[in-house]
């Protein structure tokens, strides 16, 4: 869906978060009054003529829910639930006094809720998980995105965005794209690095993708589980209860999600409109 830009709205406040280095611009559209267009999303994430982010969050109302999220990735174009901008909307939204114990919110795949754990992190409740595909060196499974993981001998060495670039892009992911990560067992932490489709490079953490991991890494027994990530751009935790090897419940992602700084950037500026002329050169 491309959106119309509302051309009464020409400088717009925004706030810059991240939460493992997986970073967001995040706005208040609680009146429904900011619509941008694709390129312009897509400007604002631009990290060398825009703000720079993975992505675009903008903050709406939904009836029943205490704020409902809509996310686009960093080409501008609207997509699936992210789990890290869903945690930075979390404290985004308790910053607007939004909730306070506990929150409820709607997004793209339903919905979810979330609490502040005590260590300041945020605590997002993901999707059920009810089938994944396996193969002898790799899954796939949709943890609210779409996400393909591949074992690794030796993580540090491989070229995330070559190698994910290839597999994101082949016949059978081209058209819907998917999340490629890359994962390895540590001394005390499952390794992950993550090619995220919308993007299309390497981010510094994605929360569907370290889920996805999370979920294959748990041992055979069912039973509840902890598993902690460590992501290029920080550690995370994930908590959940395995049914069998294809149903997962109570699925929590754990991490920090952090206020980076705010502003106000002018919609109209020559800066979009020198951006436009490259990606149409």
């Amino acid at each position: 869906m491309k959106s119309k830009l509302n051309l009464y709205v020409m400088q717009l406040q925004f706030w810059k978060y991240e939460g493992a280095g997986n970073d967001f611009i995040l706005i208040d559209n609680r009146r429904g009054e900011i619509q941008l267009q694709t390129e312009q999303i897509r400007w604002l994430c631009d990290r060398h003529f825009g703000i720079g982010a993975d992505g675009f969050i903008s903050l709406l109302t939904a009836e029943g829910y205490d704020f409902a999220m809509q996310y686009f990735n960093a080409d501008g174009r609207e997509s699936t639930m992210c789990g890290n901008g869903g945690r930075c909307l979390v404290d985004f939204a308790a910053r607007l006094s939004l909730w306070q114990e506990h929150c409820n919110f709607l997004a793209i795949d339903g919905p979810h809720q979330a609490y502040r754990m005590d260590n300041g992190w945020i605590a997002l409740h993901m999707k059920d998980v009810n089938h994944i595909e396996r193969t002898y060196d790799t899954a796939i499974l949709n943890t609210g995105s779409p996400h393909l993981v591949k074992y690794a001998d030796h993580l540090d060495q491989i070229d995330v965005k070559a190698e994910g670039r290839k597999i994101r892009y082949s016949e059978r992911f081209a058209r819907e794209g998917i999340n490629v990560n890359f994962i390895e067992y540590g001394q005390d932490a499952l390794l992950i690095r993550t090619y995220e489709r919308g993007v299309e490079d390497e981010t510094l953490a994605c929360g569907t993708g370290i889920t996805a991991a999370a979920l294959l890494a748990a041992g055979h027994e069912a039973r509840t589980y902890r598993i902690p990530v460590q992501a290029r751009g920080g550690r995370l935790e994930v908590r959940f209860k395995k049914i069998d090897d294809q149903h997962f419940t109570d699925i929590w992602l754990c991490g920090p999600a952090n206020p980076v700084f705010t502003g106000t950037i002018d919609l109209s500026s020559t800066a979009f409109q020198e951006f436009l002329q490259t990606i149409e050169s």
